[in-house]
């Protein structure tokens, strides 16, 4: 057991007791309601250049496994208030702690992560290190930035993934920090997907003979990422195309609209979104601190609001034979409220529903 402390932005200073990493780090300190799903928020690539906290108080209590590991971890510290030292689960294969201490993030426990979660949600996101000693000077906190977070956790070079069963159409994969869940739920309907990485210039997605084009949720601010914005407006009107999360921002920014930051974003399993002239509301999981702003949508419609604040979770692009949504339809561990989503793609690339 060691001492460790939670420094933030504007000074505050919460003590814990650290676990995992034996290292200081800084980030963008953001929280997650859901109250299952931990490896799959640390291997998360969204998450690149953030200390996560855990709203849920008990944390690894089921243990790591890896065969649910959505991707690299990238986070760069972990804030619970209490962790389990000795998980029960069948499916098991070691310790929150070792995990932590295996990919080089240090965590903090015991801290009131009820009065943390009402901080930020009245004062915003703000930055905050993990370290084993208060530094004097908090400059470097407040300095700090979440840039180039995409090039960080995309793919290094494009792979392909064989459809389970009979093959029926090919799908392009745009990794601008790709869940794998998103390969999975189109391997299943029947799809070879081949993952590019975000480097990838439009040219050679459309020389490859592909069906359609995905593009994938990632980190930061979408519209640093202007040479991803210059290869998506190449793609619009060419392919089916459907983006998830930061592709969704991404396509909306190449369709002349415009991002904001949010307050504190929305992260968790439990997200209420609309659907714009239907009945239906769907639970969602989400993962993001940027928003396509409603009033600047260009060349589309938009389809789906978050319940809560109205903000803009999903746009039709019937001209361009595109769509796209904030939320997570391919959501693992869950909700599977959306995962229609799919079936709608593989329609529009002129498929049948292998899987509802």
């Amino acid at each position: 057991m060691r001492k460790a402390y939670l420094v933030l932005a504007d000074g505050s200073v919460y003590e814990g007791t650290g676990f995992g990493a034996e290292a200081s780090s800084t980030g963008e300190l953001v929280f997650t309601t859901g109250m299952v799903g931990y490896i799959e928020t640390l291997t998360d690539p969204s998450y690149a250049g953030q200390i996560v906290m855990q709203t849920f108080p008990l944390i690894g209590n089921y243990g790591v496994i890896e065969q649910d590991f959505e991707g690299e971890c990238a986070v760069r510290g972990y804030v619970v208030r209490e962790w389990c030292e000795a998980p029960s689960n069948f499916r098991s294969q070691y310790t929150l702690d070792r995990f932590l201490r295996e990919t080089g993030v240090p965590g903090i426990c015991g801290l009131d992560t009820r009065a943390l979660t009402r901080k930020i949600r009245e004062c915003g996101v703000m930055n905050a290190m993990i370290c084993d000693r208060v530094p004097d000077d908090l400059s470097a906190i407040r300095d700090y930035r979440v840039t180039g977070v995409v090039n960080e956790v995309t793919c290094p070079e494009k792979s392909v993934h064989p459809a389970l069963g009979e093959m029926k159409k090919k799908v392009a994969l745009i990794d601008y920090g790709a869940k794998r869940n998103i390969v999975r739920e189109l391997q299943k309907r029947g799809c070879e997907v081949t993952v590019y990485p975000a480097s990838t210039p439009a040219e050679e997605i459309l020389a490859s003979g592909c069906d359609g084009v995905m593009l994938s949720n990632g980190p930061g601010d979408p519209g640093e990422n202007t040479y991803c914005i210059a290869q998506i407006e190449k793609l619009l009107g060419k392919l089916p195309l459907f983006g998830i999360c930061l592709g969704h921002q991404l396509t909306a920014l190449a369709a002349g609209g415009r991002t904001e930051k949010m307050k504190y974003g929305h992260r968790g399993a439990n997200q209420p979104v609309k659907e714009l002239g239907g009945t239906r509301t769907y639970i969602t999981s989400q993962n993001h601190g940027y928003a396509v702003v409603s009033a600047s949508i260009r060349k589309g419609v938009e389809r789906f609001v978050n319940a809560n604040d109205l903000s803009c979770e999903g746009i039709d692009y019937p001209e361009l034979n595109a769509f796209t949504v904030q939320f997570h339809p391919e959501a693992c561990s869950g909700p599977r409220d959306t995962s229609f989503l799919f079936d709608r793609f593989i329609s529009m690339m002129g498929g049948e529903h292998a899987c509802r």
